[in-house]
């Protein structure tokens, strides 16, 4: 087995763990939920996620550093280094309101390339991941069968679906007038938010997602996962990036037209 393979294999066991912690949680009568000096919500489960990959990640990868949204520890990614990025629950407000629509993202960086990603929904049964060379997969819990991923061939923004953040989000960064000019030149719009609405571009189910504020630990594992299936992913400034605070993925072919409007 290759060390990317071994990567992925512990990255795909994380996700199994996190999931046996985030459903036994889920919906829960006594969830304790506390609120973050940025004012966004964060669960026991969130903390306890992420203490549990870091525990395991400390036992079998005891040179790798590791990121995480709760906990930090972020370390510039040097030549030669290695760290995982984390999110335990990327969807908290979506966990804690019952809407089953949050996961667990996991990733790899070596060198400042992000080689693996891990993103898992049980309450959705679906779980997508990539590894850097390797190509990208879903598997849903109906069924259990993997398939590969593939971007759709959709080339114009006439024939685009796309897929937004909330409009608050982009009114805060004084961004809406923009959106508003994509939106009437694609040809359907649904706001799915967060990890969601990448892996349906990596699907070929959308052609453009949006992100106007975002994090690392947002962005790594749907990163990685987008472009093994053959998009595109940028911040609004067109950078190939996880990090740059912003995002869109395509599926290339209209990256370009749709930055030329939202771009930054």
């Amino acid at each position: 087995m290759t060390s990317a393979s071994r990567d992925l294999e512990l990255a795909l066991d994380l996700a199994d763990r996190g999931d046996a912690v985030t459903l036994s949680r889920y919906r829960a009568s006594d969830l304790v939920v506390e609120t973050k000096p940025d004012l966004t919500p964060v669960t026991e489960a969130d903390r306890e996620v992420e203490q549990l990959l870091r525990s395991r990640l400390a036992a079998a990868r005891p040179e790798d550093s590791v990121v995480g949204e709760e906990y930090g520890g972020l370390v510039a990614a040097g030549v030669g280094s290695r760290r995982w990025i984390v999110d335990p629950i990327d969807g908290t407000k979506n966990y804690v309101r019952g809407v089953p629509v949050w996961a667990t993202l996991i990733a790899l960086e070596v060198a400042g390339e992000v080689v693996v990603g891990v993103v898992s929904a049980p309450a959705l049964g679906r779980r997508w991941w990539a590894a850097r060379g390797a190509g990208a997969f879903v598997r849903e819990s109906a069924d259990g069968v993997a398939r590969s991923l593939r971007v759709s061939g959709v080339r114009d923004l006439a024939d685009a679906q796309l897929s937004f953040a909330g409009l608050e989000d982009w009114t805060a960064i004084d961004r809406l007038d923009d959106v508003v000019d994509l939106v009437g030149r694609c040809w359907r719009t649904r706001s799915f938010g967060d990890f969601w609405s990448y892996m349906l571009v990596a699907e070929g189910a959308m052609e453009i997602s949006l992100d106007p504020v975002v994090s690392l630990w947002d962005l790594a594992a749907p990163q990685v996962i987008v472009e093994e299936a053959g998009g595109r992913f940028t911040d609004l400034g067109g950078v190939r990036t996880a990090d740059g605070g912003d995002a869109i993925a395509t599926n290339g072919s209209v990256h370009e037209a749709a930055l030329a409007i939202i771009g930054r």
